[in-house]
């Protein structure tokens, strides 16, 4: 019997990348098993339900309710092939939402029944970041700091997408002894499967630049909208849309993407930011607070200090110097868009941080690739 790489697939909302991961996971696996020469078989198990109403809870990346029906459907079709003897010795697992209670069953599978099996954990987001939505609803963190730790712990390996989030893991769980990292050996690294992004947008290129600035992320509190709205009231000479107060499909959204010349940030929580990828493969400039992921991703030149948002106080404080940088990017649009710090800045994401090779290479290999 060959071996299996079997995908716990995030629930494929069609407002979230999780869509299109439910399909390009698999792949993109399948491709490098190929190109590796491996024997192996992919296998994604869904936690399909007609309960499932498709509807994020407002402000959060999924459904509070509807996740856990999802991972724990999913979590009986995988007890059911150990039963069934269809789970061997050296199975790799990826679990692609690591905030999942089935990893310790995994884990608690795996080792009574001498079925010792690969679990392979990407992490988005958890109790451990305070402004994450986990991390200002949860009030005792006691219980969620300890389940956080138990999966680091239950995993063969963490996939953290950048630095910052790794490292603010790291500091939350206590895994710095005198400056040096615990545990190395089981994170890595590794940036986001995200590749098919390029080919996604292609379409949407050289379409027609509009005096139009976007806020893509989610209506959260840790994404500062009022900041945004405020903007607007403040520089009518510019388009300003909230994506998510719009029902957009996502032709629609990939649409406005590529019409616009700013993507807009003043974000206290981001571990990656995907939107301001997809913005620059249409050609639309970051603005970017220099904090959190921004800070190892962007060029100074898309980035402004970190303290002129950091509170709403902050933010009218300092007002007048976000308006200036809006005007100025706005009006040398074209010299920016078509700068050095612009190219080299799409490589480094499209090389190191919005793509499988980190990852992939690690899932199929053991060999990281990338570790720190």
């Amino acid at each position: 019997m060959k071996n299996k790489l079997i995908i716990l697939a995030l629930e494929p909302l069609e407002s979230r990348y999780t869509s299109e991961w439910y399909t390009a996971l698999p792949k993109i696996f399948n491709s490098k098993i190929i190109k590796m020469g491996l024997n192996m078989e992919v296998i994604t198990i869904d936690g399909k339900s007609e309960k499932q109403t498709n509807k994020v809870t407002p402000g959060a990346f999924l459904n509070f309710t509807e996740t856990n029906i999802w991972k724990n459907n999913q979590l009986n079709k995988l007890s059911d092939m150990f039963s069934k003897g269809e789970i061997i010795s050296g199975d790799k697992i990826v679990v692609t939402d690591a905030w999942n209670s089935g990893v310790i069953q995994i884990k608690y599978m795996s080792e009574l029944m001498d079925i010792p099996v690969e679990i392979h954990s990407i992490w988005h987001a958890g109790s451990y970041d305070p402004n994450d939505f986990l991390g200002r609803k949860i009030r005792d963190k006691t219980w969620s700091y300890a389940f956080e730790k138990s999966i680091f712990h239950a995993s063969d390996f963490n996939y953290f997408a950048t630095y910052y989030h790794m490292d603010l893991f790291a500091k939350k769980m206590d895994f710095y002894d005198r400056g040096e990292l615990r545990y190395a050996d089981k994170f890595v690294r590794s940036g986001f499967p995200f590749e098919y992004l390029k080919d996604t947008l292609a379409p949407y290129k050289n379409i027609p630049k509009e005096n139009l600035i976007l806020f893509p992320h989610r209506v959260a509190p840790e994404k500062q909208p009022n900041i945004f709205l405020d903007l607007k009231a403040s520089m009518p000479e510019y388009k300003f849309i909230i994506c998510q107060q719009s029902d957009l499909t996502k032709d629609e959204y990939h649409s406005l993407l590529s019409k616009a010349k700013i993507i807009f940030s003043a974000n206290l929580q981001e571990t990656l930011g995907i939107s301001c990828y997809e913005g620059a493969l249409v050609s639309a400039l970051p603005l970017v607070p220099d904090r959190l992921s921004y800070k190892e991703m962007y060029p100074d030149v898309f980035k402004y200090y970190s303290d002129l948002t950091e509170s709403w106080q902050r933010y009218l404080d300092n007002k007048h110097l976000i308006v200036s940088r809006i005007r100025y990017m706005m009006e040398n649009y074209e010299t920016l868009v078509n700068s050095y710090e612009f190219s080299s800045m799409l490589d480094k994401l499209s090389g190191d941080y919005f793509n499988s090779e980190f990852m992939a290479t690690n899932i199929l290999t053991g060999k990281i690739k990338e570790l720190i």
